[in-house]
């Protein structure tokens, strides 16, 4: 017989066939009443107690001792099985409220403590009990098949029947004893992944140590953290979800600590939720628990502060005080502040229940509607912002409190309690006896029946971080109680000891509500004591023979980690132990641990009941307790890998990948439950499907406060069949839980939607993933409860991230080798990749009230770059698998089809020029002489007196400055001194290194005048010799420089120590001072003979990082001048402020030879003084009016950075500097300048394309703000006697409009050739001698080396043409090609700058395929691991490209060369040479 394909135990049915997939298993509804016949234990006394533990020897109690009337049990009602679900019967189940009204006199309400409940809850245990009976389960017609339905049959005197199972049935039954060979599932799994790790043993994993700088490894010393748990009890590993939302900090004060009683567990905070200032012994702790008040002498049995004053108190006359004094003594009698039905918000901290108890139902009895919160400590608590939100939702305007609370509440220096952010206003009431007004005799309040009025708002916490408000209706309210007391059995006067929060979720329904319906005794022990004993739940068991217990897993874990302390523990008198957090799959590990422990210690196996429950469906099921010990509890052995797809399959314990769960029992007692889809239509699941649990119920939540649109997806869910038709008329809730019903009814649960993440189209459940991590080693390394799972979207599915806290005596060595097996062990057992893993140190995760990791904030700081990991390791290679497939490019079209293409398609050429030299006339006096060394001459004569030259210094006054005449006359003495101390010949050549100013200009007209070729070398930096001279004595030596001129302070530092140090000195060419000039004038000023003669050479380091000089005619640099003069309009009344560096390019020729040819004055203003005085430029433009600037040229610009010209014209915008004026320029080796904006011409345009499409070398126009939209500047106005055309790099041939290719250039001032000492002809041939393949193929053309497009505006030249705008993408060199794309660093950069606010600049490059990412950080060291997840990211998002390393360095380490652009050659050199010294560097996997 084939087995059924449930992996659960069969606790009802016979085995199921094969088709049972197939089959409808929809169960017929039945529902009964029959009166609660349980005899009542004998004890010592009756009524309601309280008591709390504040420590390990002081107890609170607070009981009220009533007599209770003898209420009479109204007739039950049963109603017939049928074989399908109709209205009148869920309607009646529906209708099942309380209608019975108690007889008793007004006199009589304070006797009877239960009467002080709601209405609803005032009739006691005479409410009638939904009562269900069990009923065979025929097979349904009108159902489709394999779908779940499921309601709960009954909960009558008898428990769970007994079956003997098949012997061939592969559900697998376990009963833990303490043999090893029954091991319980921690150990189980923990097997499972060392099983997994071993397979990768012989094959090690790979995992590159990142680079750390020293100061940010002492940060992890020992020293600098304190951890945040005993390693002998760890925090909960299921509680890491979104449970709270409250974050609570406590001050770290000393680190002195003093070991307390159960191991060396830290103390964190104070047990009322209010901080201290420093660490102190347990027995301090005890005295800082109490409610600081006035101490009184203690009883007898007890010593706990205001004993006396609980005592006396009842909890029915101080509700009913509570009650007066909101409706009556706020506001005024004609407006107050609260009125019935109004909502207010109960502030209390975990360590008094008895005071949050008096609120919580002064409020009911008020008919104001309470709101629990946590206690806010600071203004930042995680989640706060989000609860204030909720509250200013609801319209709280009151926060009740109790006394201690509020003195420890944040004040400001008023004594106010300042407004939380995001918070409303509030008005804090404390609700102390000794603060309230005693309500008048004849004041009662008003107790109607229970109906469809709020009686309280529970917060939920989302998985995005917002808070939501569940409302719970007061017949709701009722019936859940009511619920709760037949399934769990309670009697009266039963003790029951709660360790879970008691103002929500399973703490609230049993330790406040439930306990007070039923007249128990509760045992609350606050968070803060079970992490100094965490044993004390467990005595406190002992000590009142409690027979119900209230706990999470984590309580059981620590129980077992401690229990080695004590001896005499009996758990006999347990008959039901509650795990609150039984949906969590993992539970089980702690269950049967807890099992396999205490068992020799009176624990039964029957008393462990899981339970399930979620906000907005109250409890969803519990497992009952039985008296049967042999029947074992269910469980199925699943297998992993199907429920990623959502499907159940039985596995065996031989797997590694398998999930063992256990049943959370039965569906409530009234409640329908059935297994939807998760996503999209809520159709019915199938038998072997996954789907989360909905339940139809009147004891649910009824809505999300103020948000209709989401309750209607939440709250009014009608499951639908497959063929489209509603299951019932009724809706159903989503309980936010996934899971199945299996046989028997038995609900079993494997997740919850918030931990969901779907990967690449399987789901996987966050529970999973962290019990996997912790399986491997997790005591040595990391915290256990400490660990967080989520995913981010990135690239278009859900990557995993883990981050755990790491102990601080962990090395990173062995932190790697431990991430490194968590990610073989999560790959082997989960079959999908860990996106990042990050451990950051101990206490720096935000925490909920109750101590586990807030887990959507904690999301958030990883995606702002805040989370400081101390620990980085991403495998975006191994789990990034939808990639764009890598383009393939085409074979290459011929020439004749590209021209036959351009005119079938009507495009044109792409090809400009500037206006004609030639055919321009004007008065240039200039034009007459060939040479730049005869005007200077002429101007001397003609205009000897005007200022050419003024350079300012850092301050705005005039350092120095030069007239025409003064220039020739300096420059003449440095041609004498060139001929006789230098004995040079014409044509020698003469390296210039001087700083920018007045000699550089003079030592360069006076090579021209003694005949010399002159080469201008930026002077080695003071503090940085080592690296700097070595590239001026390159160049010196490539040159072939048969001497070097310079200044006498330049002259001393060339022949130091520190020089000597860094090259040979000997080998120096003769060394000149222009310091000392000689006196005489030489016998004539040397002439060239041609014009095509060389006139200076143009050194310059390429952004490749290859050193090459151009050659410069007399002839073309002439043109150059004169062709700059006309575009700019520069005449002798002009002035000119230059901030540019004056040794090669556009900055050179501005610096040094417009001026004498033009005539106009430039104001000199060298760099360096910029840097120390940046309004320089402003001073030079004559005052703050900029009005007057006509051009302003950035030049040096690879692609022109329109966010930066447009922010700089907004900043001046106020001064008068107009947009139009801000423009920028366009220059390369081959031409110095291409195009320059000038003062008359259209404005620059910009245009915005398609990054996509540029990396396939295309040029597509979109729209601005369109996805992937990239703005393009216009690079400046094309010069006169400048033509440009747009050719295919590859095959030389012309393009056509708005293509992308080269940028190929045709001008009389282009270089004639590069100068090297090599001679490599072929290299000068390809850059300044080409020709294109087809077309025009007689010019010559220059090529540029940068891809950039022509597009054909409409507007209008100054001669009246249509204007061609030249856009730059990059240079050709420079560009990446990777995935067989062509990628620009820039814009990579340009994302990844904006990804952190701390990245100043960066810098990227390949290397051996990889692509590098270099980051300079503007802040302190603990950042620098943050960049790495968000640079990866968003390289990803953008462009489609994997990130193989990251490299985090310090501000200016990226070396940028004298025209301003990124040395990323240089910068890649450095980084393999480790010369470097990052901050942290990253290998990514």
């Amino acid at each position: 017989m084939e087995l059924p394909r449930y992996g659960v135990d069969c606790n009802t049915v016979k085995e199921l066939p094969e088709e049972c997939s197939a089959l409808p298993t929809l169960v017929s509804v039945t529902s009964g009443k029959r009166p609660l016949e349980r005899e009542q234990p004998a004890q010592q006394e009756t009524g309601l107690s309280f008591i709390f533990v504040l420590g390990s020897e002081q107890v609170q109690a607070h009981q009220i001792s009533e007599e209770t009337e003898n209420l009479s049990t109204p007739n039950s009602v049963l109603f017939s099985s049928t074989d399908h679900l109709s209205s009148a019967h869920i309607q009646t189940i529906q209708k099942q409220t309380v209608k019975n009204r108690h007889q008793a006199g007004i006199a009589d309400w304070r006797k009877n403590i239960v009467q002080g409940y709601i209405s609803a809850l005032r009739t006691g245990k005479a409410c009638p009990q939904p009562c269900l009976h069990n009923y065979p389960f025929p097979r349904s017609e009108t159902m489709p098949h394999g779908q779940m339905l499921r309601v709960d049959q009954a909960l009558p005197q008898e428990r769970r029947t007994p079956v003997t199972p098949s012997s061939s049935s592969r559900y697998h039954r376990r009963r833990s004893s303490g043999s090893r060979d029954e091991r319980y599932r921690s150990d189980v799994h923990t097997e499972a992944v060392q099983a997994a790790l071993a397979k990768h043993k012989e094959r090690k994993m790979a995992v590159p140590m990142p680079s750390k700088r020293r100061s940010l490894v002492v940060q992890t010393s020992m020293d600098a953290y304190t951890p945040p748990e005993n390693h002998s009890a760890p925090p909960d590993v299921t509680t890491y979800t979104s449970e709270h939302s409250i974050q609570v900090e406590r001050p770290q004060g000393s680190t002195a600590r003093v070991a307390p009683k159960y191991g060396n567990a830290e103390l964190m905070e104070t047990g009322d939720g209010v901080p201290v200032s420093s660490r102190v012994s347990a027995k301090i702790q005890q005295l800082v628990n109490t409610l600081k008040r006035p101490k009184r002498p203690p009883l007898r049995e007890f010593f706990v502060d205001d004993f006396e004053e609980l005592l006396e108190g009842k909890l029915w006359t101080r509700s009913m005080k509570v009650a007066y004094n909101i409706l009556h003594k706020l506001g005024t009698k004609q407006e107050p502040m609260v009125r019935p039905g109004d909502r207010v918000t109960l502030v209390f901290p975990n360590n008094d229940p008895a005071a949050f108890m008096v609120a919580f139902y002064g409020c009911l009895l008020a008919e104001v509607v309470p709101v629990p919160i946590e206690v806010p400590l600071t203004r930042k608590d995680a989640g706060s912002q989000q609860i204030g939100f909720l509250l200013g939702s609801c319209g709280v305007t009151v926060a009740l409190t109790s006394d201690a609370c509020h003195k420890g509440l944040p004040k400001s220096p008023t004594g106010e309690i300042p407004q939380f952010k995001g918070w409303p206003k509030l008005l804090w009431f404390v609700t102390e006896s000794k603060h309230l007004s005693k309500p008048p005799r004849d004041w009662f309040p008003h107790i109607k029946d229970a109906n469809n009025d709020t009686a309280y708002i529970e917060y939920k916490t989302c998985k995005d971080g917002s808070v939501l408000g569940v409302t719970v209706t007061r017949i709701a309210l009722l019936t859940h109680c009511q619920a709760l007391t037949q399934a769990c059995g309670y009697t009266e006067a039963e003790t029951i000891v709660n360790v879970l929060d008691f103002k929500k979720d399973v703490g609230l329904w049993h330790g406040i509500l439930t306990s007070v319906m039923n007249m128990m005794h509760v045992i609350s022990i606050p968070y803060s004591l079970m992490k100094v004993n965490p044993l004390s739940w467990i005595q406190k068991v002992c000590q009142y023979k409690a027979k119900v217990a209230c706990v999470k897993s984590r309580d059981m874990h620590w129980a077992l980690v401690a229990h080695r302390d004590q001896r005499d523990i009996n758990l006999s008198s347990l008959r039901m132990l509650i795990v609150a957090d039984g949906a969590n799959p993992w539970s089980i590990s702690s269950c049967d641990a807890f099992l396999n422990v205490f068992q020799s210690k009176g624990l039964r196996q029957e008393v462990i009941c899981p339970c399930a429950s979620s906000p907005e469906a109250l409890t969803v099921a519990i497992r009952r307790p039985t008296d049967d010990s042999n029947q074992p509890p269910g469980r199925g052995v699943l297998s992993m890998h199907g429920l990623t797809y959502g499907v159940i399959r039985v596995d065996s314990e031989e797997k590694l990948s398998i999930l063992t769960v256990q049943d959370v029992g039965l569906v409530m007692p009234g409640a329908i439950m059935c297994s939807v889809k998760p996503d999209g239509i809520p159709q019915l699941c199938k038998t072997d499907e996954i789907g989360e649990l909905c339940v139809c119920a009147i004891a649910t939540g009824t809505s999300y406060y103020g948000l209709s649109g989401m309750t209607k997806n939440t709250f009014e869910v009608f499951p639908m069949t497959s063929s489209g038709g509603p299951i019932t008329e009724y809706p159903f809730i989503r309980t936010g839980l996934l899971g199945f019903i299996g046989p028997g009814g038995l609900v079993f649960v494997i997740g919850k939607m918030d931990g969901l993440m779907v990967v690449s189209g399987r789901r996987h459940n966050a529970d999973d993933i962290v019990a996997t991590a912790l399986a491997v080693e997790p005591m040595k390394f990391v915290y256990r409860g400490r660990i967080a799972v989520f995913s981010v979207s990135v690239l278009h599915d859900e990557r995993i991230v883990i981050v755990a806290e790491q102990r601080p005596d962990s090395t990173e060595e062995d932190s790697f080798q431990w991430m490194s097996r968590v990610l073989q062990a999560i790959d082997s057992i989960h079959q999908v990749g860990v996106y990042c893993l990050a451990l950051v140190p101990a206490n720096t995760l935000p925490k909920t009230p109750l101590g586990g990791i807030h887990l959507s904030e904690t999301k958030q700081l990883f995606l702002e770059g805040s989370l400081h990991p101390c620990n980085v390791l991403m495998c975006p290679h191994t789990c990034v698998t939808n990639l764009p497939k890598p383009r393939q490019k085409q074979p290459e079209i011929g020439p004749a089809s590209v021209m036959v293409g351009n005119l079938v398609s009507g495009k044109r050429i792409a090809q400009a020029s500037g206006r004609d030299l030639g055919q321009i006339e004007d008065n240039d006096q200039a034009r007459k002489f060939l040479f730049l060394s005869e005007v200077l001459q002429w101007r001397a004569q003609t205009t000897p007196d005007h200022v050419l030259y003024t350079l300012l210094n850092c301050r705005g006054t005039i350092a120095n400055s030069l007239t025409c005449v003064q220039l020739h006359k300096r420059a003449e003495k440095i041609a004498v001194m060139l001929m006789e101390r230098g004995h040079l010949q014409d044509g020698d050549h003469v390296a210039l290194v001087y700083p920018p100013g007045i000699d550089l200009i003079a030592a360069f007209y006076g090579c021209l005048y003694a005949g010399c070729v002159p080469i201008t070398v930026r002077p080695p930096h003071p503090q940085n010799i080592a690296t700097t001279l070595p590239t001026v004595k390159m160049i010196v030596e490539v040159s072939r420089s048969a001497c070097l001129m310079t200044t006498q302070l330049i002259c001393k530092l060339l022949r130091s120590r520190e020089a000597a140090a860094a090259v040979d000195i000997r080998t120096w060419p003769p060394v000149l001072d222009t310091d000392d000039l000689p006196k005489k004038r030489p016998a004539q000023i040397y002439k060239p003979s041609n014009p095509e003669m060389l006139a200076y050479l143009d050194f310059s380091v390429s952004t490749t990082g290859m050193l090459a000089g151009v050659k410069m005619s007399h002839a073309a640099t002439s043109a150059f001048c004169r062709s700059i003069k006309l575009q700019c309009e520069l005449y002798p009344s002009r002035e000119v402020a230059i901030c540019l560096d004056p040794y090669c390019g556009l900055g050179f020729v501005l610096w040094c030879l417009c001026s004498v040819y033009s005539g106009h004055q430039s104001i000199l203003i060298p760099p360096s003084e910029l840097e120390t005085n940046p309004a320089l430029w402003l001073l030079a433009a004559r005052g703050l009016d900029l009005s007057r600037v006509r051009t302003c040229v950035v030049v040096a610009e690879e692609r022109p950075r329109i966010a930066l010209t447009q922010s700089f014209s907004k900043l001046f915008k106020d001064l008068g500097l107009h947009p139009r004026a801000v423009s920028t320029s366009l220059g390369c080796r081959v031409n110095l300048a291409i195009c320059l904006q000038g003062t008359s011409g259209p404005d620059p345009t910009t245009v915005y394309v398609d990054m996509r499409a540029l990396r396939h070398d295309r040029v597509r126009l979109v729209e601005r703000g369109s996805p992937h939209s990239l703005p393009l500047m216009e690079s400046g106005k094309i010069l006169p006697g400048v033509r440009i055309i747009i050719a295919n790099p590859e095959t030389k041939g012309p393009l056509g409009d708005s293509h992308l290719g080269e940028i190929w250039v045709h001008s009389t001032h282009n270089a004639s050739g590069y100068f090297t000492i090599y001679g490599d002809e072929s290299l000068q041939s390809d850059h300044f001698n080409s020709r294109l393949s087809f077309g025009d193929t007689q010019t010559i053309w220059a090529r540029t080396g940068y891809l950039g497009f022509l597009r054909r505006t409409e507007l209008t030249d100054a001669n009246g043409e249509r204007h061609d705008a030249l856009y730059v993408v990059g240079a050709l060199d420079e560009a990446m090609e990777l995935r067989g794309m062509r990628y620009h660093p820039i814009d990579i950069e340009t994302s990844v700058i904006r990804a952190h606010k701390s990245i100043t600049e960066c810098a990227v490059f390949t290397w051996t395929n990889l692509l590098v990412v270099v980051v300079e950080l503007d802040g302190s060291e603990q950042e620098a691991l943050d960049l790495v997840p968000l640079v990866t990211n968003v390289v990803l998002e953008e462009h489609y490209l994997i990130v193989g390393v990251v490299v985090v360095v310090d501000i200016g380490v990226i070396p940028i060369n004298s025209r301003g652009e990124k040395q990323r050659m240089h910068l890649r050199d450095g980084f393999l040479a480790d010369q470097l010294d990052p901050i942290y560097v990253a290998y990514n996997m």
